[in-house]
């Protein structure tokens, strides 16, 4: 009895020191799991919450790039500019605060009051890129509070010139700087750099602690672009544009010049232009560049591609000769001559000289749709260039089963096919260049902020005809220009190689014979040409024909041109 109730008192003092022992178990086991989850995987996290708790953190802006013409010389690059904010805690008057600043930056007074008075706030950004003009104001209120960031801010040395290439910089969804269309848009990676930072250690107060730790990492400053364009050209280019567009009375003109052996754009101009300094005054409709995102029916300036084609394939030669006794009959339709005059017996060379549409069924017919076809995409329609600006597009061609005899018949002398500025003077630069399509470039080198230059060489994308058929169309298109319609404006001494193009524009699904697209595409010297370029105008008043009007400003900058690059008459 004695031994059966000792027996039972050690058994209830065992139960308790194993619960004991448990208990102490489960708490130790939580307690280093709970260590474990802070230390490892709550690490980062609560590294996030201190330096967020216990430090300032300031954005450190890099400098973006500069942007320089072929010549060196800058088309945009950074002001100094400065970030306005304000610390509320410092500020005991926040109203006469918000009112003062407000007078100076031109903002509404309220809406900076209701930052400072947001609770917990001790730095509140008022503006950024404020000039120093103005930074020198507000410097003179000697405001409590008030300070000052030095930031850079875009400069435009030449003002709007080449608006539509550069692009400009705004900001994005989250207030940060982001290039915007053209060169801006399409390197904004390059040229924007690296952001750093600056974190600074602060007290319970919010206040900074001035013998606190600071981490600092130095912002990696953009890269510098320097471009085939020329500024000199570039400005002879816009200052004729302007000039023929209120001469001939037209609503819109492009100019693009470009170095055919290589894809280098030497100049792009179009009008109406914007200004990049102030580009939230303009209709977001002038952003986009016309000559690489918008598209016309080249018209007659086609021809020298398909007559090209007929070449090298053989089914022509500039000898060839054909009856031209009256307009053809195409699918119930009648194809006439732009001037309803027929020459009789006419060679190929003739057909570009006196711009025959007839001539043109004739090359056609003798091509076929499926040589037709694999023209166009050879030439590079119906595809983007990869041109290095931002807002590209590319009208698609037909498919191959949709093409009809009207069609293949039409686009043969550049109706029913719409086409960039850029793609046009692309195709045009193969006959200057021997045979290559090239792929057209703004930008020759990138320079990093080490000093490194890397540079962008010229790409060839295919051989599109021989060097034989590309020297015996240039000598139609010499023809054409000696000879054709707009010989009276074309300067003497010198053998350039053209064609004009007049075509009509569709409007609700017809041809408004009244509203035209007047162009004139070429190259020079002929024999050794130092640049292609194309000019249209968009419905001239003052004559509707290319030879009228889109060629003589051809003309005047091919002369000035001829002077800039010292290249004499013969």
């Amino acid at each position: 009895m004695s031994l059966s109730l000792k027996s039972g008192k050690v058994s209830v003092r065992m139960s308790r020191i194993w619960m004991v022992f448990l208990f102490f178990l489960v708490l130790y086991t939580a307690i280093v799991a709970r260590l474990f989850y802070w230390q490892v995987w709550a690490s980062g996290k609560l590294k996030d919450q201190a330096t967020t708790q216990h430090f300032f953190r300031f954005s450190l802006p890099p400098k973006r790039g500069t942007i320089f013409s072929s010549d060196g010389y800058p088309l945009i690059m950074n002001q100094q500019a400065y970030l306005v904010y304000a610390e509320p805690k410092k500020i005991e008057d926040k109203d006469g605060f918000a009112k003062r600043v407000s007078d100076i930056l031109a903002v509404d007074p309220a809406s900076i009051s209701a930052q400072l008075d947001l609770p917990d706030r001790v730095w509140v950004p008022i503006q950024r890129k404020v000039d120093g003009e103005k930074a020198d104001q507000l410097k003179n209120l000697k405001e409590k509070g008030l300070g000052f960031e030095s930031e850079p801010k875009r400069y435009y040395p030449e003002a709007s010139m080449a608006a539509h290439m550069l692009g400009f910089v705004g900001l994005d969804q989250n207030g940060q700087d982001r290039g915007y269309f053209g060169l801006e848009g399409f390197y904004d990676r390059e040229l924007k750099g690296k952001e750093g930072s600056l974190q600074i250690e602060k007290d319970v107060q919010g206040n900074p602690i001035l013998i606190g730790s600071t981490f600092r990492i130095d912002p990696q400053d953009g890269r510098n672009l320097v471009l085939w364009t020329d500024r000199s050209v570039q400005a002879i280019v816009e200052k004729r544009l302007k000039e023929g567009i209120e001469k001939y009375g037209a609503k819109e003109g492009s100019i693009i010049v470009m170095d055919p052996k290589t894809g280098g754009i030497l100049a792009m101009a179009s009008f109406p232009s914007y200004d990049p300094r102030f580009y939230t005054d303009a209709e977001k409709e002038r952003y986009i560049n016309p000559i690489v995102g918008s598209t016309y029916e080249p018209g007659s300036t086609f021809k020298v591609l398909i007559v090209a084609s007929g070449i090298e394939n053989k089914v022509i030669t500039p000898a060839t000769t054909m009856e031209e006794n009256g307009p053809v009959e195409v699918m119930g339709y009648l194809i006439r001559t732009w001037n309803n005059k027929y020459n009789g017996l006419v060679t190929m060379t003739d057909v570009l000289i006196h711009s025959s549409n007839v001539g043109m069924v004739f090359v056609s017919n003798r091509l076929g749709k499926e040589k037709i076809v694999k023209t166009l995409s050879d030439f590079g329609f119906g595809a983007v260039t990869n041109v290095d600006l931002e807002d590209e597009s590319a009208p698609e061609l037909r498919e191959d089963k949709e093409w009809r005899e009207i069609d293949l018949a039409t686009v043969s002398f550049g109706q029913g096919i719409a086409v960039t500025p850029l793609q046009m003077v692309r195709a045009v630069s193969v006959i200057a260049n021997g045979g290559y399509l090239m792929e057209p470039k703004v930008v020759k080198a990138i320079k990093d902020a080490n000093g490194k230059m890397t540079e962008v060489k010229p790409k060839k994308i295919r051989q599109v005809i021989s060097k034989k058929t590309a020297e015996e169309v240039t000598e139609m298109m010499v023809a054409a220009v000696d000879q054709g319609e707009a010989k009276f404006a074309k300067p003497p001494g010198y053998r350039i190689a053209g064609k004009t193009g007049t075509a009509q524009i569709a409007v609700e699904g017809y041809y408004d014979e009244k509203k035209t697209i007047a162009s004139f595409v070429g190259f020079a010297p002929s024999d050794n040409p130092k640049f292609a370029m194309l000019v249209t105008l968009r419905e001239p008043s003052s004559s509707q024909w290319g030879s009228e009007t889109a060629a003589p400003l051809f003309f005047n900058i091919a002369k000035d041109l001829f002077l800039y690059y010292g290249i004499a008459p013969r």
